[in-house]
């Protein structure tokens, strides 16, 4: 998109600017600002049209492939084989629907209905607290071995060991002021203590009929009887069930306290925490304001005595205060808005319950939010308001104002016609900024320093087995709902200065094309994600990018506006400006009416009981694909478990008129699907009956059978205290063993097993 404006207003703008007239010096010679006779204007209107209907087209074209691509991808054997892909989770369910009955008679295909139970708080913390204890009982039983280790290299073996119990570690129950106990002695009393209790709560809750929550998981027969159920149109879903749903929801996403809030609360909580976050914006809007006003200090200085000094520094290191520092600042200002939302120390979910809760966003959570698909999708509404405004209004703005204060405070009535003049000079920020985020994060994507760091250095610190374990074996998951704003706000800060400043298009260019690079290196050799939304995060980013159209016209609007007063040839172009706004926001209203549906719902046809259910051309148990239809054709196919879907691809004669627009030689439904990975043809790996059956079952209500991963050692310690730890928990279920791990003379513990063979392996299972 960037690269096409670059051919768009290069061509045009440079020349007009550059002989604007207005006395500009350096970079703003090509800019806006360097414009003073109003028939020139024409050439940014003009410009204008060309430039912003091409961004609209793409946007367009991108939101209608997106929605194919989805469709395609959806009707893949593996995704369509995949149990959470045909589930749905209902949310304020009323309490006279909380049955089996009920809820099969409201769906006739549903092949599987989970109720909710309440489970008790004191279960869930039992749980989470076992989670806990067993590591650090491992890591007291490794310290007591490599305490014994050192020992026994220094007297070369010849010392007596029968003191050995002295060399045990401790810790007090309360800092400073708490008992010291023996720490191997107190972790293990702790978990045949806390065991039993999982234990018998667990039972409890099996035979005694719980409370149920109004929350109910329903995995359907197939997809398209799962998509007819969740979609959002009052006409097809039950009336009777007055539900808010979610389709396609993992078992590991699920955030099951939040479960328990009814929908006034939730909704009571969404207010709440949007006014909080709109006033995080307000208050972050200070320190901005500072950094946006740091790029034109030389001005300032000329209004602010106290910063005269200033004026002192050699002009090689003004320019780095002047260029990079508000870059730098600005950068760690708004990295520091999601690590304050994304604070491990605020997060109680457990991590047996989620492995990702312990990065999930709390305000989102506070608002209800019941997984962390939700989550992210929230995050990346906020922080995309945190971006744009911060890094792109309150900074150009201050940064602009800053550059003509003198001049405002002697001539108040000035104030419009200055800042107008000196709005485009902002940009010049933003080249340097283009080059940081481009270059910099690029290189340090690539690069990887923490993972590296990590590998090489971190990884040194790691004492137990478990944890080398988890280092090795746990790989990087971007959180995309913080992810997503930063580059979305890049390509708005592109748009709307494409007329304004030309110039920053072609650093825009550079810098996303070098992120586009390493993201797309990283997501294919390193990233790993948990969460699917299934082209959610890139819908809503396209539909981001409006903002910068929206700013960009009315930016220019003003301008030429403004420009009224000293010419009257400026009213053409205002105008043309005028009616443009117009077609931007009748686009904008055609997207969400005709594109946005597209790509929130899935053109499926529950087909199992029509005559076309022997058509499939191939069967997934095969491990094979449809043949790829040719336009106008139905693509179907048959799996277990799913029943025939099919969808209608319409041929290029039937299509809307606004497709025919926007999609002009785009490949269809079926050359898509027919052009996806060989990967995607054949179905997920099977699950067992009690995987099946248990997918969607509370995680605190599973039996805890932790494993307890020691090492095996010169001393023979880790041999006695796995029989020792055997006798005192192994008749709960905990599993003792010194396999694969070794302490080597230094007392390093070594991992010597494949990660299949190794204790803390499990089967990866792909719901």
């Amino acid at each position: 998109m960037t690269f096409g404006g670059v051919c768009i207003t290069w061509p045009v703008l440079f020349p007009v600017n550059a002989t604007g007239g207005g006395g500009e010096m350096g970079l703003d010679i090509i800019s806006f600002s360097n414009v003073q006779d109003g028939p020139r204007y024409y050439a940014q209107a003009i410009v204008a049209w060309v430039f912003f209907g091409w961004v609209m087209f793409v946007i367009g074209r991108e939101t209608i492939y997106l929605a194919k691509v989805r469709t395609a991808y959806a009707l893949t054997t593996w995704t369509a084989s995949r149990i959470s892909q045909r589930t749905v989770l209902f949310t304020n369910v009323p309490q006279d629907h909380l049955s089996l009955e009920s809820l099969h008679t409201l769906f006739p295909r549903a092949a599987q209905i989970t109720l909710v139970p309440d489970v008790d708080d004191d279960l869930a913390d039992n749980v989470e607290e076992l989670e806990k204890t067993v590591p650090k009982l491992e890591a007291s039983e490794i310290k007591w071995m490599q305490a014994v280790t050192k020992k026994q290299q220094k007297n070369k073996g010849d010392a007596d060991l029968s003191q050995e119990k002295k060399l045990r570690p401790t810790h007090r129950l309360k800092p400073l002021i708490g008992k010291k106990v023996d720490s191997i002695n107190q972790y293990t009393h702790e978990i045949t203590e806390l065991l039993p209790k999982i234990q018998r709560a667990q039972q409890t809750h099996l035979q005694s009929g719980d409370k149920l929550l109004s929350a109910v998981i329903v995995e359907f027969e197939t997809l398209a009887a799962a998509q007819s159920a969740a979609e959002h149109n009052e006409r097809r879903r039950p009336k009777s069930l007055p539900a808010t749903r979610q389709m396609g929801v993992m078992p590991q996403e699920i955030i099951w306290k939040n479960l328990k809030i009814g929908e006034k609360s939730r909704s009571l909580r969404k207010i709440l925490v949007t006014i909080a976050i709109w006033l995080l914006i307000i208050f972050w809007s200070i320190p901005v304001a500072v950094v946006g006003s740091i790029s034109n200090v030389p001005y300032l200085t000329e209004r602010v005595p106290f910063l005269r000094f200033i004026n002192n520094i050699p002009p090689k290191i003004l320019g780095v205060v002047t260029g990079l520092l508000p870059t730098v600042a600005l950068a760690v200002l708004m990295a520091l808005v999601p690590v304050i939302c994304r604070c491990k120390f605020l997060t109680n979910t457990p991590t047996v319950f989620d492995r990702l809760a312990n990065d999930v966003v709390v305000f989102a959570k506070l608002g209800g939010a019941v997984t962390l698909t939700q989550v992210e999708l929230q995050t990346q509404k906020w922080y995309f308001a945190f971006q744009v405004i911060q890094v792109f209004l309150v900074t150009t703005f201050t940064s602009s104002a800053s550059a003509v204060v003198g001049q405002i405070i002697d001539q108040p009535a000035m104030a419009p016609g200055l800042l107008s003049k000196n709005l485009p000079k902002a940009s010049n920020f933003y080249i340097a900024y283009f080059i940081l985020f481009g270059v910099a994060n690029a290189s340090l994507y690539l690069f990887s320093p923490m993972g590296l760091v990590g590998a090489l250095i971190l990884s040194k610190f790691d004492k137990t087995p478990r944890k080398k374990y988890m280092r090795w074996t746990t790989f990087t998951q971007p959180s995309w709902g913080s992810e997503y704003p930063k580059w979305t706000n890049m390509g708005v800060i592109a748009i709307a200065y494409a007329v304004i400043s030309p110039l920053v298009l072609g650093f825009a260019t550079v810098g996303m094309g070098l992120i586009y690079l390493a993201y797309r290196y990283n997501m294919l050799y390193v990233y790993n994600t948990q969460i699917d939304t299934k082209g959610a995060f890139y819908a809503k980013a396209l539909q981001q990018l409006m903002v910068g159209v929206y700013l960009a016209e009315f930016c220019i609007l003003g301008l030429l506006g403004i420009g009224i007063g000293s010419t009257l040839s400026a009213i053409g172009p205002t105008v043309i400006m005028a009616v443009l706004v117009v077609v931007t926001i009748a686009f904008h209203v055609l997207v969400k009416m005709k594109l946005t549906p597209e790509v929130n719902h899935l053109p499926l046809e529950d087909t199992s009981t029509s005559d076309h259910a022997n058509r499939s051309s191939r069967h997934s148990e095969q491990g094979l694909v449809p043949d790829a239809p040719s336009n106008g054709e139905k693509l179907q196919f048959t799996h277990d478990r799913t029943g025939p879907i099919t969808t209608n691809l319409d041929a290029p004669g039937k299509e809307p008129l606004y497709k025919k627009i926007f999609t002009p030689r785009q490949p269809t439904v079926g050359q898509i699907f027919a052009s996806l990975a060989p990967h995607f043809r054949h179905p997920v790996p099977t699950l067992t009956k009690e995987e099946a059956t248990e997918a969607y079952v509370h995680p605190a209500l599973n039996p805890q059978n932790p494993v307890i991963w020691l090492a095996q050692d010169h001393a023979g310690i880790g041999r006695k205290e796995c029989e020792g730890l055997t006798r005192s928990v192994g008749e709960y279920g905990v599993e003792v063993t010194d396999r694969g791990a070794v302490m080597n003379e230094k007392g390093k513990v070594e991992w010597v097993e494949r990660v299949t063979e190794a204790p803390l392996w499990e089967r990866k299972v792909v719901y």
